[in-house]
């Protein structure tokens, strides 16, 4: 044997022994030997349905005229009927809206939220209240509104955003059995 092989081979050797040592060290001083997923929510925590919605049905929405435009909480809350949403009787609201729509929503509809974020193309305000009850949607419609999104933009869209997320302040609720 050549001496460059010899000094190749003690090389690798030296390595695969480094190796062997630095995975040891690492796993007698891993911190996280204790941890468990999803070891429950710290105190204080509200628990989120984050949930996505696999069908507009199951989404309760209320649209709020944001505009100085008669007649608009209407015909959106009509077009998100013709979409199968269940809908709550429109009103106006008291502030008016420069963007696209504004968002209000509790821990009950997080999931449902995101599905309608869709429909927007991700271009509405969200603003997430933990204490707020109910799994009802208020959407705000603004100035800025132009139409709600297509099929085939609310499915990009979905693919854009991904799965919902958790907001702060709150933790996972466990799924509901189907019965």
């Amino acid at each position: 044997m050549s001496f460059a092989r010899v000094r190749a081979l003690v090389v690798v050797g030296v390595l695969a022994v480094a190796a062997v040592v630095f995975v040891i060290v690492a796993l007698v001083r891993d911190t996280q030997g204790d941890a468990v997923a999803g070891g429950g929510c710290p105190d204080g925590s509200v628990l989120a349905n984050v949930t996505l919605p696999d069908d507009p049905e199951q989404v309760t929405v209320k649209v709020y005229n944001g505009t100085k435009t008669p007649g608009l909480a209407d015909s959106v809350t009509n077009e998100f009927k013709n979409r199968r949403f269940k809908t709550v009787k429109p009103a106006e609201n008291k502030k008016k809206v420069d963007g696209v729509a504004v968002m209000r929503y509790g821990p009950e509809a997080v999931g449902s939220a995101w599905l309608l974020r869709a429909y927007f193309l991700n271009q509405a305000d969200v603003q997430y209240d933990a204490k707020r009850k109910g799994a009802v949607v208020d959407v705000v419609v603004g100035s800025g509104f132009q139409q709600l999104a297509t099929t085939t933009e609310v499915n990009q869209s979905l693919v854009e955003l991904g799965e919902p997320e958790v907001p702060l302040g709150a933790c996972v609720a466990p799924a509901k059995k189907d019965s």
